[in-house]
């Protein structure tokens, strides 16, 4: 795996989610031998021992159940151990999300925009902004306990992550129920610890997913985030709404993604399997040219 990304001329790398635990010792054996380096992680990595594919939501910081919160803690603190083991600045990382029992609020959502694509960029569709408010309301309501439990267990990780010398990125999501809530975003990363190793970390995909459903501006957020920014996933968004594409064959504006570029943020080109190695190559030929203007 790591052959193929020096092959393709990558320097450093991010290891995912789906890092399975067979994998670990051919890892090891590539950085030792000096194929690239590893500058950030993703939560969970590697996998749980039996779990053989991506699993970033197998345990949530957001749910109460005292087994699942104990995994979830265990889980975090033994991915914050191997991203310290390899040297990574970084463990990319999901903040959880509100669960319903019957009638979840997103449902309605996304049964608009499939008869609406483009409902969530037109402010002008009266109907589906009523939606959006009422399906905002009803999240909002239930979110309350999720939310805290979410704040309290990233608290219980700081100190650890802190003496491990590792960065935690909370990273947006692309789930109308998932957390934080986009507004919520700058109160949460400034109400943390002044000492809190953690950033934030901007999925331009996940961005434009949201802006698609009218719930940011992708320009705007990013201002807004800015000072807080640890890390980038950049990928493109098809026009059927299709995340983790090569940079440039969606309509994302990376131009203006990468005038928030900053020289010690992380950028890490996360695209799906199905891309092909030319696809990969000219999305880090376009990310590159972009880097060279910022500099």
């Amino acid at each position: 795996m790591l052959r193929e990304m020096a092959a393709l001329g990558f320097r450093s790398v991010e290891l995912s989610h789906g890092v399975r635990i067979t994998l670990v010792p051919g890892i090891l054996k590539g950085l030792e031998e000096g194929l690239v380096e590893v500058t950030s992680t993703h939560n969970f990595c590697p996998l749980p021992t039996g779990v053989v594919q991506a699993a970033p939501n197998l345990f949530e910081p957001s749910v109460r159940e005292f087994r699942e919160h104990d995994q979830w803690l265990r889980h975090t603190k033994r991915s914050i151990d191997f991203a310290s083991q390899i040297k990574a600045k970084a463990l990319v990382c999901h903040l959880g999300s509100v669960t319903f029992f019957w009638f979840n609020p997103a449902r309605a959502i996304r049964t608009y925009l499939q008869e609406h694509p483009e409902a969530g960029r037109r402010p002008e569709d009266k109907a589906y902004q009523a939606l959006l408010k009422k399906s905002l309301g009803k999240l909002r309501k239930r979110m309350g306990p999720f939310w805290e439990q979410t704040k309290a267990s990233v608290n219980e990780i700081f100190e650890y992550a802190a003496q491990k010398n590792v960065k935690l990125g909370f990273e947006n999501r692309e789930k109308f129920e998932e957390l934080p809530l986009d507004d919520d975003y700058f109160e949460f990363m400034n109400g943390l610890p002044a000492n809190a190793p953690a950033g934030y970390w901007h999925d331009t995909g996940h961005a434009d997913i949201k802006e698609s459903m009218g719930l940011l501006q992708h320009r705007q957020h990013l201002e807004r985030m800015s000072p807080k920014l640890l890390g980038f996933h950049l990928h493109d968004v098809s026009a059927t709404g299709q995340d983790h594409q090569a940079v440039g064959s969606g309509h994302i504006d990376f131009e203006m993604v990468s005038s928030f570029w900053k020289p010690h943020h992380l950028l890490t080109l996360e695209l799906s399997p199905r891309i092909t190695p030319e696809e990969v190559a000219s999305s880090k030929v376009r990310i590159e040219a972009l880097m060279a203007r910022v500099e």
